[in-house]
């Protein structure tokens, strides 16, 4: 969709904020498809292909992963940004990054490693995701990180403490004064929760963990359930199970599109700078449906993330994680030469917490298999290091 094409408040590549360090205009692309193809290009957003998001990786290869999240997040943003004329490339870079920030084995690793590092600021992946492409990724001679535009940055940053906030400059200023951010940004952060919520009702029922028949009893997907069995009473299997989450998603959807429309039209804003100073988000659910997506939050918290399985997984991963953090902290000179390197300078500028803040780099940026492997080579004796 080109600028004549977007709506006045969506965000418009000719009057971007601009990046940390200036560049040039790039040339036969926009402001946001570098950022988008910088994104993929970047070794956090491949790693994301061995990165739990429900089940650890080895698990299965039809669970979803980290990357297979981040894909549907940007296909959801993409089909809802077009229908309400903002920038589809803006919504999908973001989709894109939002996770580049997050540890192996998913919220289990984030709390692990939050854990660890209460005593040192803490750790919060929508920071860690921030810090990657503003700090970590090495790709470019004249700048750290990935120079990413600002209405980029503000998207990946979806909330954010007041006491951090006051480190992050204009960044941050969003939280101080209570300012929205832009459309693109709100609606990739829906998207994210839409996407989760239809892909782990699939992969719960692809493991075992909850069966349709239980799932249906949450009206959302009672509505769909009912409508595939009378229009295909002999579907069974996998085929029954799409054909009821792929209409759940659709209705989401359009739910999210038509509640937006009528917020935009109610609000009128001028352009993306009147979109920051309402008083709550444009995009979003209507109330009755965004009660019916709780309830299926609800459902999945209690049948999924909370099943047997899931817990011993996620126990499991929570004790690599401490245990590598101890470790690495206790000597450095465990760590690889890089990051050993880098551990001193940062303690030597910021004291231990320099040193926790490097050890928790290299562990964030662990995909879950290389952190097993890590984890064994210092713990298991039989292991060669």
């Amino acid at each position: 969709m080109n600028g004549a094409e977007l709506a006045a408040y969506a965000a418009h590549d000719a009057r971007t904020r601009g990046r940390r360090h200036p560049e040039p205009p790039p040339q036969y692309r926009s402001e946001f498809q570098r950022d988008r193809d910088r994104i993929i290009h970047s070794n956090a957003f491949r790693r994301l292909a061995y990165k739990t998001q429900v089940f650890v990786n080895h698990e299965g290869d039809l669970y979803r992963t980290r990357v297979t999240h981040s894909s549907e997040v940007a296909q959801i943003g993409r089909s809802i940004a077009r229908a309400l004329a903002l920038n589809e490339t803006l919504t999908e870079a973001i989709a894109l990054a939002h996770d580049l920030g997050h540890t192996p084995f998913g919220h289990a690793g984030q709390d692990a490693l939050n854990d660890c590092m209460r005593a040192h600021g803490g750790f919060e992946h929508n920071l860690q995701s921030l810090r990657t492409v503003d700090e970590l990724e090495e790709r470019y001679a004249q700048f750290p990180g990935l120079n990413l535009t600002f209405e980029c940055r503000e998207g990946i940053l979806k909330h954010c403490a007041v006491s951090k906030a006051r480190e992050l400059g204009e960044l941050g200023e969003r939280f101080l004064q209570r300012r929205q951010s832009g459309l693109e940004a709100q609606l990739a952060n829906l998207a994210d929760e839409i996407a989760y919520n239809n892909h782990d009702v699939d992969d719960g029922i692809r493991a075992g963990l909850i069966s349709l028949e239980a799932v249906v009893e949450v009206p959302l997907l009672r509505r769909q359930f009912d409508q595939v069995m009378r229009l295909y009473p002999d579907l069974q299997g996998r085929r029954r199970v799409h054909e009821t989450v792929r209409r759940m998603v659709n209705e989401v959807v359009i739910d999210v599109i038509e509640s937006s429309l009528a917020r935009l039209r109610a609000a009128a804003p001028a352009d993306i700078e009147q979109v920051r100073s309402q008083p709550a988000p444009l995009i979003g659910m209507s109330e009755p449906m965004r009660e019916q997506h709780l309830q299926l939050k609800q459902f999945l918290r209690e049948q999924v993330y909370r099943h047997q399985r899931v817990l011993r997984m996620t126990t499991k991963a929570r004790r690599v994680v401490s245990q590598l953090f101890a470790a690495f902290m206790d000597d450095i000179k465990l760590l690889p030469a890089e990051y050993r390197d880098g551990a001193l300078r940062a303690e030597g500028r910021d004291g231990i917490a320099g040193r926790a803040r490097t050890v928790a780099d290299y562990i964030a940026g662990m995909t879950d298999r290389y952190a097993i492997l890590e984890h064994r080579r210092l713990f298991d004796p039989a292991e060669r290091t």
